[in-house]
């Protein structure tokens, strides 16, 4: 494919393993609603998609419905302690090393908080790569992928046609549809090959090796 000039990336199971912050950070507002944490309960899937979408999904396996509870609980816990929980995923540095030196502009499209996202990215010291961060905000704007894309391509007026985003599970592939993007399903995060090949995915990667010869 034709190198782009713009590549949104996506943070959880894109860029960074961040299973076990996330993880911790639920089980702490289980607790703090008076539940024990189900070990045997696979929360992989609440990777990815808006917090407010998939907290009552899990409130659900223990007959609890405090889902506003639930979120400020989890917030207060990843904002102090699970938020460092998290690491890049081999080759990511590179990765971006690669794409920058090809002239792409990169953008951080991420349904967690901007905020959180930012700081993440510094602990990490990956943060210098973008050109920009972005997630969702406290007010509900940008919390899914069709409009944090369709955000981030106004700002910035970039190329729907020269553009691509990457990321690990469907809603990065919606998103990136709804506005008219290429996107690259990244094997190596929490959705699988099964879950991008149905949502419609037009390139697969199975390692950030693999996507930087992909993209440059």
């Amino acid at each position: 494919m034709r190198p782009p000039s713009s590549v949104l990336l996506d943070l959880d199971g894109t860029l960074v393993d961040s299973k076990p912050g996330i993880v911790a950070s639920y089980d702490a507002a289980l607790r703090d609603l008076g539940h024990v944490p189900d070990p045997g309960f696979d929360l992989t899937f609440v990777i990815g998609p808006v917090l407010g979408d998939v907290m009552g999904e899990v409130l659900a396996h223990y007959g609890d419905t405090r889902v506003d509870e639930a979120i400020a609980a989890y917030r207060r816990h990843y904002g102090e302690t699970g938020i460092f929980g998290v690491a890049p995923y081999e080759g990511v540095p590179a990765l971006l090393d690669t794409l920058r030196a090809g002239g792409a502009a990169l953008y951080l499209a991420t349904s967690k908080r901007t905020a959180f996202a930012a700081r993440i990215l510094e602990h990490l010291g990956l943060i210098g790569h973008f050109a920009g961060v972005y997630g969702s905000e406290p007010d509900g704007f940008r919390d899914h992928k069709p409009e944090l894309i369709a955000d981030i391509v106004k700002r910035h007026g970039l190329r729907p046609d020269e553009s691509v985003m990457v990321g690990d599970r469907r809603y990065d592939v919606v998103g990136a549809h709804a506005n008219g993007l290429r996107a690259v399903g990244a094997l190596w995060g929490y959705g699988g090959r099964e879950e991008l090949e149905a949502a419609g995915v037009d390139l697969l990667a199975d390692s950030p090796a693999a996507l930087a010869r992909l993209l440059a």
